[in-house]
């Protein structure tokens, strides 16, 4: 029988490839910077320019934090994971709430270049990451055959 309490073998809690992911997307979101700031400052001028920049700093931030949660859930136990997963998906959005709440009424923010960055560019970032992970299997743990499935199976190794 299996225990579904149990923690995950330390192999793969060794390992962090959401970390990875997070930071490959918190270097990609300063790739994209300037064209949407730009996108922002041509449409909206200066206050299209900031807010975008609002929403661009909040991209970054909630991929980051999302990895660590992610991490921190997988160190204790599956059942953490899950909840870490699912309660910091709702505390990342009451985040954003938090920090868009106070400036909303103020007369430099604008809510569309806002909006467009923060939507564009998570969905966009994502789906780039997603391409690329898909495409190359970039991150060594992810590749199959690699040490870490042969710790856990030694059937997954592979010969070469």
């Amino acid at each position: 029988m299996i225990d579904r309490m149990a923690p995950f073998p330390a192999e793969v809690t060794s390992v962090a490839p959401e970390r990875q992911v997070a930071r490959d997307l918190a270097v990609r979101t300063v790739l994209v910077t300037p064209v949407m700031l730009a996108v922002g400052a041509i449409f909206w001028g200066w206050h299209g320019f900031w807010s975008s920049g609002i929403a661009l700093g909040i991209v970054a931030v909630n991929f980051l934090l999302g990895a660590a949660a992610i991490t921190w859930g997988a160190k204790v136990s599956p059942a953490a994971l899950f909840g870490a997963v699912m309660f910091g998906f709702i505390v990342r959005l009451g985040i954003l709430t938090a920090a868009v709440l106070p400036i909303r009424s103020s007369e430099w923010f604008e809510i569309v270049p806002f909006a467009i960055s923060l939507l564009v560019t998570h969905l966009g970032l994502l789906a780039w990451e997603t391409r690329h992970v898909a495409a190359s299997l970039a991150f060594p743990g992810l590749k199959p055959g690699h040490e870490i499935l042969s710790t856990i199976d030694p059937s997954a190794e592979r010969s070469t």
